[in-house]
């Protein structure tokens, strides 16, 4: 399934969560149950961005750059790419399947295990009934608004004993190979990882990106979401300020405090990311990208967007077309 053009209004009414998965987004999600009886070990070298991984049930070892981590059910991981990491029964078990970039899956002499592990429907491992089972989900894209929201991330996050009925509900669906199965796993995923974000936003407030902390401060807050849904408007630090009831020198000083950054500075950062992931549509012309994230000219955009980036939006296009195509 190919992805659909995202139109300017669905543009102008997101937030930097919401532009996290209208970039990354699965089409025909890779998601799939897992299913392992001991001994059992899995090496992910896959690069992709973000996954997320569920324990539904039983106990495993997760071991990324800092460590192994204990698992137990209903504890959910969000693991960033590229570096590879493990999934096992223990630690002492060595890796016996390797998920390779497009989920290409091999074992230890090379040969594809892709086939001889499958058990149903989106189901996969060395036993059918085995009593440990994870959910695992992948976004196999990034974008340059996701990136805002998970830059500040650590390469993992081990939320425990995540509740919510939106695992259960992607267990049913795997096993449930009805028309629009691909479609309905990709809003739960996109749910859980909304879900999931939000509880690490909350619990782990120094890996919030820096916009989150605006909710705090109303005035700050309500200047943060005007440029998030409005980013073709011509702000200034005196138009931000009119339209939240505060003075220029107020708004100037609240908002550096709390984002961290300038509101014009911070306005920069979101309108070249928003216009990055557009550009990427290779049918979208610079002057109508330019138009929906606030410059006046594509001459305007271009030298805006190589003074920050350090390259053309021609050139950024090209090699965002061909990553996708590859």
């Amino acid at each position: 399934m190919v992805d659909q053009p995202t139109t300017m209004c669905e543009r102008l009414t997101m937030d930097e969560l919401a532009g996290l998965l209208d970039g990354p987004r699965v089409r025909g999600a890779f998601v799939l149950r897992a299913v392992f009886d001991p001994p059992w070990s899995i090496r992910i070298e896959d690069e992709a961005p973000l996954s997320i991984v569920v324990l539904v049930q039983g106990a495993a070892v997760f071991t990324g750059s800092s460590g192994p981590v204990a698992l137990a059910a209903g504890d959910v991981v969000l693991v960033r790419g590229p570096a590879p990491y493990t999934f096992a029964d223990c630690t002492d078990t060595p890796d016996d399947i390797r998920i390779l970039p497009g989920q290409v899956c091999i074992d230890p002499h090379g040969h594809l295990v892709d086939q001889s592990m499958a058990l149903g429907v989106r189901t996969w491992g060395n036993s059918a009934h085995g009593g440990t089972q994870m959910l695992i989900g992948t976004y196999e894209r990034s974008s340059e608004v996701g990136e805002r929201v998970l830059s500040r991330l650590p390469d993992h996050v081990v939320l425990r004993g995540l509740d919510t009925p939106l695992v259960p509900l992607l267990v049913a669906e795997t096993a449930d190979d009805s028309p629009g199965q691909s479609a309905v796993l990709d809003r739960l995923l996109d749910l859980l990882l909304v879900r999931s974000l939000r509880e690490v936003f909350v619990s782990r407030p120094d890996d919030a990106p820096a916009w989150s902390s605006a909710r705090r401060d109303p005035v700050v807050d309500r200047a943060v979401r005007l440029i998030h849904h409005h980013p073709e408007h011509p702000w200034s630090v005196a138009t931000l300020a009119a339209a939240c009831d505060v003075s220029r020198a107020t708004m100037a000083r609240r908002f550096t405090e709390v984002v961290g950054e300038p509101p014009m500075s911070f306005l920069t950062g979101w309108r070249l990311a928003v216009a990055a992931d557009l550009l990427s549509d290779p049918r979208a012309t610079l002057s109508a990208v330019a138009r929906q994230v606030g410059y006046g000219s594509a001459f305007a955009l271009s030298a805006a967007f190589k003074r920050e980036r350090g390259t053309s939006p021609s050139s950024y296009r090209r090699a965002a077309v061909e990553a996708r195509g590859a």
